[in-house]
């Protein structure tokens, strides 16, 4: 288990390219965690959404709430450039949460840029 506390955002799957789920925490090992051991009834815990494929820490929690609001308002095709981007084979990153080389910058980008 971490200590780690720094606002996320992050975004499940249940299988690639499969059900996501995007949230906002101070405590993403933690949350994560939970997420996996079926302790929050809803929508995760409905659908098997248990791996971590994304996710990205901020400043602040408002920085944070105002980047999930974001990406909730995203097209799939865009959620799943951005995982891609950071875990194209969208391995489980739990174990590998890096609160240092997540840290988004002041400035949120908008989607990701077309590749057509």
């Amino acid at each position: 288990m971490s200590d780690e506390k720094a606002p996320a955002v992050y975004i499940m799957a249940n299988r690639y390219r499969g059900t996501i789920y995007i949230g906002v925490t101070s405590a993403l090992w933690n949350r994560v965690a939970a997420h996996k051991s079926g302790t929050f009834d809803g929508f995760t815990k409905k659908f098997s959404v248990k791996t971590l494929v994304w996710y990205q820490h901020h400043h602040s929690m408002e920085d944070a709430i105002r980047r999930e609001k974001q990406l909730k308002k995203w097209n799939r095709s865009w959620k799943f450039r951005i995982i891609e981007e950071m875990n194209p084979d969208w391995i489980d990153l739990h174990d590998l949460i890096d609160p240092i080389a997540t840290l988004a910058a002041d400035e949120e980008a908008g989607p990701p840029p077309s590749r057509g």
